[in-house]
């Protein structure tokens, strides 16, 4: 058996390939400058308690490796429908957040339009919004 690269042959297909990349640069960016990726994210961990960067190392980057790495590497419809689904929650959940919990800063905002685009790239692919 033969695995070859399924590269992105239309449209759609580039736009929930895009939209996995930057998923996957997300994910190494924690993994490996979990540091950085706090302080662009505004979370500081307590001295005390250094073990809060395996939580940014491993369940943040894990998550946002695993299924950017798998659309990457499969391009099956239900992975870039997993991905859009994923990147939607978490807009939703930022937006929650920005109506509930006093969380209505610029950054949140930006990082709500950031996190609609990436869901709606490869949703539009699988629902055949774009080509």
């Amino acid at each position: 058996m033969d695995f070859t690269f399924p590269w992105p042959m239309s449209q759609g297909e580039w736009a929930a390939f895009g939209s996995a990349a930057i998923t996957v640069l997300f994910g190494l960016m924690l993994f490996f400058a979990p540091g950085i990726s706090f302080r662009i994210l505004r979370l500081q961990p307590k001295p005390d308690r250094p073990w809060a960067i395996a939580e940014g190392r491993g369940r943040m980057s894990g998550f946002y490796l695993g299924l950017g790495l798998s659309c990457l590497l499969l391009a099956q419809p239900l992975l870039y429908m997993a991905l859009g689904f994923s990147w939607l929650l978490t807009a939703f959940g930022r937006v929650l957040s920005m109506m509930s919990d006093g969380a209505n800063t610029p950054f949140n905002w930006a990082s709500a339009a950031v996190e609609f685009l990436l869901a709606a790239l490869p949703l539009a692919f699988v629902f055949g919004l774009i080509g």
